[in-house]
């Protein structure tokens, strides 16, 4: 899962509350990059923070309405790519950290 924002911190809000919340089982920041855009009809550039979020796929629908909830932007890039294929431990260790305690 990948969203971006507009500042390092608002970035690292969003990946801690969805780690402490047990939406995701780690999160990275990445930035700034540049992202240039269409907004309100007027063509922007903008620094921003992107954070992926690696999480369960049954637990998507509930990161996804964690972020549209905890983002400041009023449409925000919230974007799931499925994983095909991976580490057998990695993957585990994925849905474990995303249950419950």
């Amino acid at each position: 899962m990948s969203t971006t924002t507009d500042s390092e911190s608002a970035a690292r809000e969003l990946a801690a509350g969805a780690v402490e919340a047990r939406l995701g089982a780690c999160a990275q920041v990445v930035g700034p990059i540049t992202s240039v855009y269409r907004w309100e009809g007027r063509v922007n550039t903008d620094p921003e923070w992107r954070v992926e979020i690696k999480t369960a796929a049954d637990r998507v629908d509930e990161l996804v309405a964690y972020l549209k909830r905890h983002h400041t932007y009023d449409v925000p890039e919230v974007i799931a790519t499925p994983i095909v294929t991976g580490s057998a431990e990695y993957l585990s260790w994925v849905v474990e950290e995303t249950r419950s305690a």
